[in-house]
């Protein structure tokens, strides 16, 4: 499971990376890496890239229709990295408490 989770920190690290996934969430259906590309000030090579490291992490899905190649977000990866956060949440919500008890005893 930590493979996994580290393959999607990796892939989202980068912003344009997580612009790229934000663009295909939205969109809610595939689009084509040429749409994708159109969107940025980078070479579409370069997004071709990106959309390797996505679909490596489990984030992006491609499927080609004759000489295109369509992405699909997959949220999906998602929920292993938000399972291994919430560990974390008692430990933010722990400090929140602490600081809200201490400021109470001061006023």
């Amino acid at each position: 499971m930590q493979d996994k989770i580290t393959k999607v920190l990796k892939a989202i690290a980068d912003p344009t990376r997580r612009e790229i996934f934000h663009a295909l969430v939205v969109a809610t259906t595939a689009l084509p890496i040429t749409q994708i590309s159109n969107q940025f000030d980078i070479s579409r090579q370069g997004v071709t890239k990106h959309i390797k490291t996505l679909e490596e992490a489990g984030l992006v899905q491609i499927s080609s229709k004759g000489r295109e190649r369509f992405c699909e977000a997959d949220t999906l990866p998602l929920k292993a990295v938000n399972k291994w956060l919430a560990f974390y949440d008692q430990f933010w919500d722990n400090t929140i408490s602490g600081l809200e008890d201490y400021l109470g005893d001061k006023a």
